[in-house]
């Protein structure tokens, strides 16, 4: 039976104060459609992701889209991804316009950029 990747509530940052964590001491990277937010935890821990799609981003069938193909991106490289690691992804407005594959190369790109995510080239 295969491997099931997972997304689930307790591998997301839902509260205010962890978002406020990682955007005061976290360091971030800037993209055409996304920033990366990343700030180190306690090793033991287990990698959390956030999610931000303003309204700026667009209405509300936009924002969800937007979250949905990022959550499914984070959700595939989430293996590779390196423990101990609160993410915030902030989608900009560009997002909107962008392909499932243009969002994937980015956050590949910014992952790497920060150290979260080493792949093959």
């Amino acid at each position: 039976m295969p491997t099931r990747l997972r997304f689930s509530r307790t591998a997301r940052l839902t509260r205010s104060s962890e978002f406020a964590r990682v955007k005061e001491t976290g360091r971030s990277e800037h993209g055409r459609y996304m920033v990366c937010s990343v700030v180190q935890v306690e090793a033991g821990e287990p990698t959390r992701i956030g999610l931000i799609t303003s309204r700026r981003v667009g209405g509300a069938v936009v924002r969800n889209s937007i979250r949905r193909r990022l959550r499914e991106i984070v959700r595939v490289d989430r293996p590779q991804l390196a423990p101990g690691r609160w993410i915030v992804l902030i989608a900009r407005a560009r997002a909107a316009e962008a392909t499932f594959a243009q969002l994937r190369d980015e956050w590949r790109r910014l992952a790497k950029r920060v150290g979260l995510l080493v792949l093959d080239p």
